[in-house]
Protein backbone atom coordinates (compact mmCIF):
# COMPACT_ATOMS: atom_id res chain seq x y z
CA UNK A 1 0.00 0.00 0.00
CA UNK A 2 2.97 2.37 0.75
CA UNK A 3 3.84 1.81 -2.76
CA UNK A 4 0.47 3.04 -4.12
CA UNK A 5 0.45 5.91 -1.72
CA UNK A 6 3.53 7.09 -3.08
CA UNK A 7 2.10 6.84 -7.16
CA UNK A 8 -0.98 8.95 -5.37
CA UNK A 9 1.54 11.84 -4.38
CA UNK A 10 3.08 11.43 -7.93
CA UNK A 11 0.05 11.85 -9.41
CA UNK A 12 -1.05 15.02 -7.28
CA UNK A 13 2.59 17.05 -7.85
CA UNK A 14 2.16 16.42 -11.32
CA UNK A 15 -1.47 18.21 -11.70
CA UNK A 16 -3.38 15.35 -11.81
CA UNK A 17 -7.26 16.26 -10.43
CA UNK A 18 -7.16 14.58 -6.57
CA UNK A 19 -10.25 12.44 -7.48
CA UNK A 20 -8.27 10.44 -10.45
CA UNK A 21 -4.87 10.41 -8.08
CA UNK A 22 -7.07 8.60 -5.46
CA UNK A 23 -8.23 6.27 -8.13
CA UNK A 24 -5.37 5.49 -10.18
CA UNK A 25 -3.46 4.64 -6.56
CA UNK A 26 -6.11 2.85 -5.40
CA UNK A 27 -6.30 0.44 -8.38
CA UNK A 28 -2.37 0.61 -8.97
CA UNK A 29 -2.58 -1.37 -5.04
CA UNK A 30 -5.05 -3.76 -6.85
CA UNK A 31 -2.31 -4.63 -9.87
CA UNK A 32 0.62 -4.96 -7.28
CA UNK A 33 -1.54 -7.51 -4.97
CA UNK A 34 -3.24 -9.37 -7.92
CA UNK A 35 -6.51 -8.88 -6.18
CA UNK A 36 -9.64 -9.40 -8.49
CA UNK A 37 -11.16 -5.92 -10.15
CA UNK A 38 -14.71 -7.18 -9.38
CA UNK A 39 -13.76 -6.21 -5.41
CA UNK A 40 -12.23 -2.60 -7.07
CA UNK A 41 -15.85 -2.20 -8.48
CA UNK A 42 -17.20 -2.98 -5.60
CA UNK A 43 -15.82 -0.90 -2.91
CA UNK A 44 -16.45 2.03 -4.95
CA UNK A 45 -20.33 1.56 -5.82
CA UNK A 46 -20.63 0.70 -1.98
CA UNK A 47 -18.70 3.97 -0.51
CA UNK A 48 -21.11 6.06 -2.97
CA UNK A 49 -24.35 4.30 -1.63
CA UNK A 50 -23.90 4.54 2.23
CA UNK A 51 -27.25 5.71 3.71
CA UNK A 52 -25.49 8.57 5.85
CA UNK A 53 -23.20 9.98 3.42
CA UNK A 54 -26.65 10.96 1.55
CA UNK A 55 -26.63 13.81 3.87
CA UNK A 56 -23.87 15.06 1.86
CA UNK A 57 -25.51 15.99 -1.44
CA UNK A 58 -28.92 16.99 0.50
CA UNK A 59 -26.82 19.62 2.74
CA UNK A 60 -25.36 20.80 -0.15
CA UNK A 61 -28.91 21.29 -1.95
CA UNK A 62 -30.21 23.03 0.86
CA UNK A 63 -27.29 25.21 1.32
CA UNK A 64 -27.18 26.38 -2.50
CA UNK A 65 -31.04 26.84 -1.69
CA UNK A 66 -30.56 29.08 0.60
CA UNK A 67 -28.35 31.11 -1.01
CA UNK A 68 -30.77 31.58 -3.59
CA UNK A 69 -33.36 32.63 -1.55
CA UNK A 70 -32.67 35.94 -0.09
CA UNK A 71 -31.11 34.93 3.18
CA UNK A 72 -27.38 35.51 2.66
CA UNK A 73 -28.58 39.24 2.13
CA UNK A 74 -31.01 39.31 5.49
CA UNK A 75 -27.93 37.94 7.55
CA UNK A 76 -25.35 40.54 6.11
CA UNK A 77 -27.94 43.30 7.21
CA UNK A 78 -28.14 41.46 10.66
CA UNK A 79 -24.65 41.42 10.79
CA UNK A 80 -23.56 44.80 9.73
CA UNK A 81 -26.46 46.15 12.46
CA UNK A 82 -24.38 44.61 15.23
CA UNK A 83 -20.59 45.59 14.31
CA UNK A 84 -20.84 49.04 12.32
CA UNK A 85 -19.34 50.74 15.36
CA UNK A 86 -16.18 48.36 15.17
CA UNK A 87 -13.07 48.69 13.87
CA UNK A 88 -12.67 47.41 10.30
CA UNK A 89 -16.66 46.83 10.63
CA UNK A 90 -16.72 44.90 7.01
CA UNK A 91 -14.65 41.88 7.87
CA UNK A 92 -16.49 41.52 11.19
CA UNK A 93 -19.24 41.36 9.34
CA UNK A 94 -17.90 38.65 7.36
CA UNK A 95 -16.95 36.92 10.74
CA UNK A 96 -20.59 37.11 12.22
CA UNK A 97 -21.72 36.14 8.98
CA UNK A 98 -19.89 32.72 8.63
CA UNK A 99 -21.28 31.93 12.27
CA UNK A 100 -24.79 32.62 10.99
CA UNK A 101 -24.15 30.92 7.58
CA UNK A 102 -22.35 27.79 8.64
CA UNK A 103 -25.63 26.21 9.21
CA UNK A 104 -26.58 27.21 5.55
CA UNK A 105 -23.61 26.85 3.53
CA UNK A 106 -21.35 23.96 5.20
CA UNK A 107 -18.35 24.65 2.95
CA UNK A 108 -15.77 26.72 3.95
CA UNK A 109 -14.85 27.36 0.40
CA UNK A 110 -18.62 28.03 -0.67
CA UNK A 111 -18.78 30.45 2.32
CA UNK A 112 -15.34 32.25 1.15
CA UNK A 113 -16.13 32.69 -2.10
CA UNK A 114 -19.77 34.20 -1.47
CA UNK A 115 -18.33 36.45 1.15
CA UNK A 116 -15.83 37.93 -1.57
CA UNK A 117 -18.60 38.32 -3.72
CA UNK A 118 -21.24 39.88 -1.42
CA UNK A 119 -18.53 42.21 1.14
CA UNK A 120 -15.74 42.34 -1.26
CA UNK A 121 -17.19 45.43 -3.48
CA UNK A 122 -18.32 47.16 -0.25
CA UNK A 123 -14.37 46.82 1.31
CA UNK A 124 -13.08 48.21 -1.94
CA UNK A 125 -15.17 51.32 -1.17
CA UNK A 126 -14.05 51.66 1.95
CA UNK A 127 -10.28 51.35 1.14
CA UNK A 128 -9.58 48.23 2.85
CA UNK A 129 -6.41 46.31 1.24
CA UNK A 130 -7.76 43.92 -1.36
CA UNK A 131 -5.02 41.39 0.58
CA UNK A 132 -6.53 42.02 4.01
CA UNK A 133 -10.16 41.57 2.89
CA UNK A 134 -8.96 38.19 0.51
CA UNK A 135 -7.31 36.86 4.24
CA UNK A 136 -10.53 37.33 6.27
CA UNK A 137 -13.06 36.45 4.10
CA UNK A 138 -11.30 33.48 3.48
CA UNK A 139 -10.49 32.53 7.22
CA UNK A 140 -13.75 33.65 8.47
CA UNK A 141 -14.91 31.17 6.38
CA UNK A 142 -13.46 28.34 8.46
CA UNK A 143 -15.80 28.65 11.07
CA UNK A 144 -17.75 26.10 9.07
CA UNK A 145 -15.95 23.50 9.74
CA UNK A 146 -17.10 22.98 13.12
CA UNK A 147 -21.30 24.97 13.14
CA UNK A 148 -23.30 22.46 12.08
CA UNK A 149 -24.35 20.85 9.64
CA UNK A 150 -20.45 20.72 8.19
CA UNK A 151 -19.56 18.55 5.48
CA UNK A 152 -16.56 17.46 7.27
CA UNK A 153 -17.99 16.83 10.20
CA UNK A 154 -20.26 14.48 8.37
CA UNK A 155 -17.74 12.58 6.52
CA UNK A 156 -15.39 11.86 10.19
CA UNK A 157 -18.61 10.77 11.96
CA UNK A 158 -19.28 7.88 8.90
CA UNK A 159 -15.82 6.85 8.57
CA UNK A 160 -14.78 7.09 11.91
CA UNK A 161 -18.33 5.93 13.12
CA UNK A 162 -18.43 8.74 15.86
CA UNK A 163 -21.76 10.03 16.76
CA UNK A 164 -22.72 13.11 14.36
CA UNK A 165 -25.20 14.53 16.71
CA UNK A 166 -22.78 14.50 19.34
CA UNK A 167 -20.51 16.31 16.68
CA UNK A 168 -22.69 18.87 15.72
CA UNK A 169 -23.39 19.54 19.18
CA UNK A 170 -19.64 19.91 20.06
CA UNK A 171 -19.04 22.12 17.18
CA UNK A 172 -20.70 25.44 18.64
CA UNK A 173 -17.70 26.01 21.14
CA UNK A 174 -14.90 26.10 19.25
CA UNK A 175 -16.78 27.49 16.17
CA UNK A 176 -18.42 30.67 18.32
CA UNK A 177 -14.52 30.88 19.77
CA UNK A 178 -13.00 30.72 16.59
CA UNK A 179 -15.90 33.90 15.32
CA UNK A 180 -14.63 35.95 18.62
CA UNK A 181 -10.56 35.49 18.13
CA UNK A 182 -11.00 36.28 14.19
CA UNK A 183 -13.01 39.25 15.43
CA UNK A 184 -10.34 40.34 17.83
CA UNK A 185 -7.68 39.68 15.36
CA UNK A 186 -9.78 42.11 12.63
CA UNK A 187 -9.91 44.78 15.52
CA UNK A 188 -6.14 45.03 16.28
CA UNK A 189 -5.04 44.57 12.26
CA UNK A 190 -7.61 47.05 11.28
CA UNK A 191 -6.36 49.58 13.94
CA UNK A 192 -3.39 49.33 12.86
CA UNK A 193 -4.00 49.72 9.16
CA UNK A 194 -6.46 52.72 10.10
CA UNK A 195 -9.89 51.09 8.71
CA UNK A 196 -12.15 53.24 11.48
CA UNK A 197 -16.10 52.01 11.85
CA UNK A 198 -18.35 53.32 9.81
CA UNK A 199 -20.67 54.34 12.44
CA UNK A 200 -19.53 56.24 16.14
CA UNK A 201 -21.96 54.29 18.44
CA UNK A 202 -23.85 50.95 18.19
CA UNK A 203 -27.10 50.90 16.35
CA UNK A 204 -30.01 51.19 17.77
CA UNK A 205 -31.79 48.36 19.29
CA UNK A 206 -34.86 48.25 17.39
CA UNK A 207 -32.70 48.40 14.43
CA UNK A 208 -30.91 45.30 15.43
CA UNK A 209 -34.23 43.27 16.43
CA UNK A 210 -35.66 44.49 12.77
CA UNK A 211 -32.85 43.12 11.30
CA UNK A 212 -32.64 40.02 13.15
CA UNK A 213 -36.22 38.93 13.21
CA UNK A 214 -35.78 39.77 9.11
CA UNK A 215 -33.20 37.08 8.74
CA UNK A 216 -34.76 34.52 11.95
CA UNK A 217 -35.74 31.38 9.37
CA UNK A 218 -31.83 31.16 8.73
CA UNK A 219 -30.87 31.45 12.29
CA UNK A 220 -33.59 28.71 13.21
CA UNK A 221 -32.04 26.35 10.78
CA UNK A 222 -28.82 24.79 12.88
CA UNK A 223 -31.13 24.66 15.71
CA UNK A 224 -33.99 22.83 14.59
CA UNK A 225 -31.46 20.43 12.86
CA UNK A 226 -30.10 19.88 16.59
CA UNK A 227 -33.42 19.45 18.10
CA UNK A 228 -34.21 17.10 15.62
CA UNK A 229 -30.94 15.11 15.81
CA UNK A 230 -31.00 15.00 19.40
CA UNK A 231 -34.92 13.64 20.28
CA UNK A 232 -34.28 11.05 17.46
CA UNK A 233 -37.31 12.37 15.27
CA UNK A 234 -34.83 12.41 12.27
CA UNK A 235 -31.33 10.97 11.53
CA UNK A 236 -28.46 13.49 10.49
CA UNK A 237 -29.79 12.36 6.77
CA UNK A 238 -33.17 12.69 7.12
CA UNK A 239 -31.97 16.16 8.32
CA UNK A 240 -30.82 16.98 5.36
CA UNK A 241 -34.24 16.12 3.42
CA UNK A 242 -35.82 18.36 6.20
CA UNK A 243 -33.74 20.98 5.54
CA UNK A 244 -34.21 20.88 1.64
CA UNK A 245 -37.64 21.41 2.48
CA UNK A 246 -37.06 24.09 4.80
CA UNK A 247 -35.18 25.77 2.20
CA UNK A 248 -37.57 25.36 -0.42
CA UNK A 249 -40.71 26.59 1.55
CA UNK A 250 -38.54 29.80 3.01
CA UNK A 251 -37.68 30.89 -0.38
CA UNK A 252 -40.67 30.34 -2.26
CA UNK A 253 -43.76 30.83 0.66
CA UNK A 254 -41.97 33.30 3.51
CA UNK A 255 -39.25 35.28 1.24
CA UNK A 256 -40.63 34.83 -1.94
CA UNK A 257 -37.61 35.38 -3.77
CA UNK A 258 -36.71 31.39 -5.21
CA UNK A 259 -38.61 31.93 -8.97
CA UNK A 260 -38.40 29.20 -11.39
CA UNK A 261 -34.95 29.84 -12.97
CA UNK A 262 -33.04 30.50 -10.04
CA UNK A 263 -34.29 26.93 -8.87
CA UNK A 264 -33.68 25.57 -11.92
CA UNK A 265 -29.72 27.44 -11.85
CA UNK A 266 -29.43 26.15 -8.21
CA UNK A 267 -30.16 22.58 -8.79
CA UNK A 268 -27.59 22.58 -11.38
CA UNK A 269 -25.04 24.08 -9.79
CA UNK A 270 -25.52 21.38 -6.98
CA UNK A 271 -25.87 18.36 -9.53
CA UNK A 272 -22.11 19.64 -10.12
CA UNK A 273 -20.71 20.02 -6.56
CA UNK A 274 -22.23 16.47 -5.67
CA UNK A 275 -20.56 15.06 -8.67
CA UNK A 276 -17.30 16.34 -7.32
CA UNK A 277 -17.66 14.74 -3.93
CA UNK A 278 -19.37 11.54 -4.95
CA UNK A 279 -16.79 11.06 -7.39
CA UNK A 280 -14.11 11.13 -4.45
CA UNK A 281 -16.16 9.20 -2.19
CA UNK A 282 -16.39 6.41 -4.57
CA UNK A 283 -12.50 6.30 -5.49
CA UNK A 284 -11.23 6.77 -1.69
CA UNK A 285 -13.35 3.20 -0.90
CA UNK A 286 -10.63 1.40 -3.18
CA UNK A 287 -8.45 3.37 -1.31
CA UNK A 288 -9.47 2.28 2.00
CA UNK A 289 -9.97 -0.84 1.27
CA UNK A 290 -5.97 -0.98 0.77
CA UNK A 291 -5.25 0.71 3.67
CA UNK A 292 -7.20 -1.98 6.05
CA UNK A 293 -5.84 -4.51 3.60
CA UNK A 294 -2.15 -3.94 4.25
CA UNK A 295 -2.75 -2.89 8.25
CA UNK A 296 -1.60 0.60 7.55
CA UNK A 297 -3.35 1.47 10.83
CA UNK A 298 -1.38 -0.69 13.08
CA UNK A 299 1.91 0.23 11.45
CA UNK A 300 1.38 4.05 11.94
CA UNK A 301 -0.12 3.56 15.15
CA UNK A 302 3.28 1.86 15.82
CA UNK A 303 5.11 4.14 14.78
CA UNK A 304 3.84 7.14 16.41
CA UNK A 305 3.26 5.40 19.70
CA UNK A 306 7.40 4.62 19.39
CA UNK A 307 7.96 8.28 19.33
CA UNK A 308 5.77 8.97 22.80
CA UNK A 309 2.49 7.87 24.54
CA UNK A 310 1.97 11.69 25.94
CA UNK A 311 -1.35 12.47 24.45
CA UNK A 312 -1.07 16.12 24.31
CA UNK A 313 2.47 15.58 22.82
CA UNK A 314 0.82 13.07 20.56
CA UNK A 315 -1.71 14.95 19.60
CA UNK A 316 0.61 17.85 18.36
CA UNK A 317 2.34 15.80 16.09
CA UNK A 318 -0.67 14.66 14.59
CA UNK A 319 -1.87 18.25 14.19
CA UNK A 320 1.82 18.61 12.43
CA UNK A 321 1.33 16.34 10.43
CA UNK A 322 -2.65 16.92 9.28
CA UNK A 323 -1.40 20.89 8.37
CA UNK A 324 1.10 19.94 6.26
CA UNK A 325 -1.85 17.45 4.67
CA UNK A 326 -4.14 20.39 4.31
CA UNK A 327 -1.40 22.28 1.95
CA UNK A 328 -1.71 19.68 -0.65
CA UNK A 329 -4.61 17.84 -0.03
CA UNK A 330 -8.74 18.37 -0.24
CA UNK A 331 -10.34 18.67 3.11
CA UNK A 332 -12.56 15.99 2.12
CA UNK A 333 -9.56 13.45 0.89
CA UNK A 334 -8.03 14.00 4.29
CA UNK A 335 -11.23 13.03 5.97
CA UNK A 336 -11.59 10.11 3.79
CA UNK A 337 -8.22 8.67 4.02
CA UNK A 338 -6.67 9.22 7.39
CA UNK A 339 -9.85 9.39 9.86
CA UNK A 340 -9.76 5.60 9.60
CA UNK A 341 -5.76 5.44 9.84
CA UNK A 342 -4.91 8.01 13.08
CA UNK A 343 -8.50 8.05 14.83
CA UNK A 344 -7.80 4.47 16.40
CA UNK A 345 -4.40 5.90 17.61
CA UNK A 346 -5.82 8.60 19.32
CA UNK A 347 -8.72 6.31 20.77
CA UNK A 348 -6.01 3.74 21.91
CA UNK A 349 -3.59 6.59 24.08
CA UNK A 350 -7.41 8.37 25.56
CA UNK A 351 -8.04 11.07 23.42
CA UNK A 352 -12.07 11.74 22.77
CA UNK A 353 -13.02 11.00 19.71
CA UNK A 354 -15.51 13.85 19.65
CA UNK A 355 -12.50 16.52 20.39
CA UNK A 356 -9.85 14.92 18.04
CA UNK A 357 -12.83 15.51 15.20
CA UNK A 358 -12.91 19.06 16.14
CA UNK A 359 -9.34 19.32 15.79
CA UNK A 360 -8.88 17.52 13.18
CA UNK A 361 -11.60 18.97 10.62
CA UNK A 362 -10.52 22.58 11.73
CA UNK A 363 -6.66 21.97 11.64
CA UNK A 364 -7.33 20.31 7.66
CA UNK A 365 -10.12 22.72 6.74
CA UNK A 366 -7.15 24.93 7.22
CA UNK A 367 -5.59 23.74 4.41
CA UNK A 368 -7.96 25.46 2.46
CA UNK A 369 -6.29 28.88 3.20
CA UNK A 370 -2.55 27.51 2.91
CA UNK A 371 -0.52 27.58 -0.26
CA UNK A 372 0.40 25.83 -2.20
CA UNK A 373 -3.01 23.99 -2.66
CA UNK A 374 -5.50 26.41 -0.49
CA UNK A 375 -8.69 26.42 -2.95
CA UNK A 376 -9.84 28.92 -0.98
CA UNK A 377 -6.74 31.06 -0.92
CA UNK A 378 -6.58 31.13 -4.76
CA UNK A 379 -10.71 31.44 -4.99
CA UNK A 380 -10.60 34.53 -2.66
CA UNK A 381 -7.65 35.85 -4.20
CA UNK A 382 -8.97 35.70 -7.55
CA UNK A 383 -12.33 37.67 -7.05
CA UNK A 384 -10.92 40.28 -4.85
CA UNK A 385 -7.83 40.63 -7.85
CA UNK A 386 -4.85 40.07 -5.54
CA UNK A 387 -1.96 38.38 -5.64
CA UNK A 388 -1.83 34.82 -3.42
CA UNK A 389 0.97 36.71 -1.46
CA UNK A 390 -0.59 39.91 -0.23
CA UNK A 391 -3.48 37.73 0.92
CA UNK A 392 -0.82 35.23 3.26
CA UNK A 393 0.93 38.70 4.18
CA UNK A 394 -2.42 40.58 5.24
CA UNK A 395 -4.21 37.26 7.51
CA UNK A 396 -1.09 36.31 9.48
CA UNK A 397 -2.58 37.59 12.52
CA UNK A 398 -5.94 35.66 11.23
CA UNK A 399 -4.04 32.79 10.93
CA UNK A 400 -2.37 32.87 14.51
CA UNK A 401 -6.29 33.35 15.97
CA UNK A 402 -7.69 29.97 13.80
CA UNK A 403 -4.08 28.51 15.87
CA UNK A 404 -5.64 29.54 18.95
CA UNK A 405 -8.68 28.03 18.93
CA UNK A 406 -6.94 24.31 17.81
CA UNK A 407 -4.45 25.17 20.96
CA UNK A 408 -7.54 25.97 22.96
CA UNK A 409 -9.10 22.47 22.12
CA UNK A 410 -6.12 20.73 22.99
CA UNK A 411 -5.79 22.19 26.21
CA UNK A 412 -8.91 22.39 27.42
CA UNK A 413 -10.78 19.50 25.68
CA UNK A 414 -13.51 19.18 28.20
CA UNK A 415 -14.44 22.92 27.28
CA UNK A 416 -15.54 20.89 23.45
CA UNK A 417 -17.36 18.37 25.15
CA UNK A 418 -19.49 20.41 27.47
CA UNK A 419 -22.40 20.68 25.41
CA UNK A 420 -22.29 16.75 23.97
CA UNK A 421 -22.51 16.09 27.54
CA UNK A 422 -24.74 17.94 28.73
CA UNK A 423 -27.18 17.38 25.46
CA UNK A 424 -26.55 13.35 25.36
CA UNK A 425 -25.14 12.63 29.02
CA UNK A 426 -21.28 11.79 29.27
CA UNK A 427 -19.87 9.34 26.99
Amino acid sequence: MFAAIGIFFVFLLLGMPVAFSIGLSGFSFFVFRDLPMTVLVQKSISTSQSFTMLAIPLFILAGNLMNSCGITSRLMKFANSCTGHMYGNIGQVSCLMSTLMGGVSGSAVADASMECRVLGPEMNRLGYARGWSAAINGLSGLIVATIPPSMGLIIYGTVGEVSIGRLFMAGWVPGVLMCVFLMLAVTWSARHFGYKPERSRPAPIGEILHNFISCIWAIMFPVLLILLIRFGIMSPTESGAFACAYALFVGAVIHRELTWDKLIQTLRDSVKDVTVITIILAFSGVFGYGVVYDDITITIANVLLGITSNPTLLLLIVVAFLLVCGMFMETTVIALILTPILLPVMRSVGVNEVVFGMIMMTVVTFGVMTPPVGTALYATSDIMECPIEDTVKYGWPFYVAVLAVVAFMILFPQAVLFLPNLVYGAA
